[in-house]
């Protein structure tokens, strides 16, 4: 059986495969990214100086000016200050465990889902490529089969399908690795940064609604 023909589509096929792979994943990369540059402050002082308006404002005990401070922006921060004023009624105790579980879910969990699109396509670029290898091997295999003697020239197009296709994948999914480490690296400090946020706030948070 001359498996050429089913060789060269499967060429373009697996190329056209990487090709929407790559894509994918630096799409996923750049949301992910995009997401926790929304999601934190840039660094402690920014926080800080945000913190300082909250407590100002809840000091005069205006609830309603701290919503409205809060309302429209996506970070973090200020989503869980507006979350705990809103619930306010309910008593510090069940407010902090709420913040604690909205930020685990709404945030980390969110960013979570998202990169675990980005390491599915690490998986899955080696691996196509790696059936890339496969399926160039099996046409040369194959074309030396079909005859006593064969030019190396031949076997240039097979071979070549097996080692440009591998190192696409790697290609791929190396730039992948590096990438979700760093977002993971702003994951963490994100993760800090609200953490301390939340100590304070809570300390501030506290004192306005004067009850546990």
């Amino acid at each position: 059986m001359d498996i050429g023909p089913i060789t060269e589509y499967a060429a373009w096929l697996l190329y056209a495969a990487l090709a929407a792979i790559a894509l994918w994943g630096a799409f996923c990369v750049i949301i992910v990214w995009r997401r926790v540059g929304q999601t934190r402050f840039r660094n402690e002082d920014e926080q800080s100086e945000f913190l300082d308006k909250v407590e100002d404002v809840l000091a005069a005990g205006d609830f309603e000016g701290t919503v409205q401070m809060c309302d429209g922006d996506p970070r973090a921060m200020p989503q869980l200050v507006m979350i705990a004023v809103n619930h306010r009624d309910s008593g510090f105790s069940k407010v902090r465990s709420l913040l604690v579980d909205r930020f685990q879910r709404d945030v980390l969990s969110d960013l979570e889902y998202r990169l675990s699109w980005v390491y599915t396509v690490i998986k899955s670029a080696p691996m196509v490529g790696l059936l890339g290898t496969v399926v160039g091997m099996m046409g040369a295999f194959s074309k030396l089969a079909g005859s006593q003697k064969v030019e190396a020239s031949a076997l240039a197009e097979n071979i070549s399908l097996a080692l440009v296709t591998t190192a696409c994948g790697l290609a791929i999914a190396i730039p992948l690795v590096l990438s979700t480490a760093s977002i993971n690296v702003r994951i963490r400090k994100m993760e800090d940064l609200v953490g301390v946020g939340l100590t304070r706030f809570l300390d501030t948070f506290k004192k306005a609604v004067g009850r546990d």
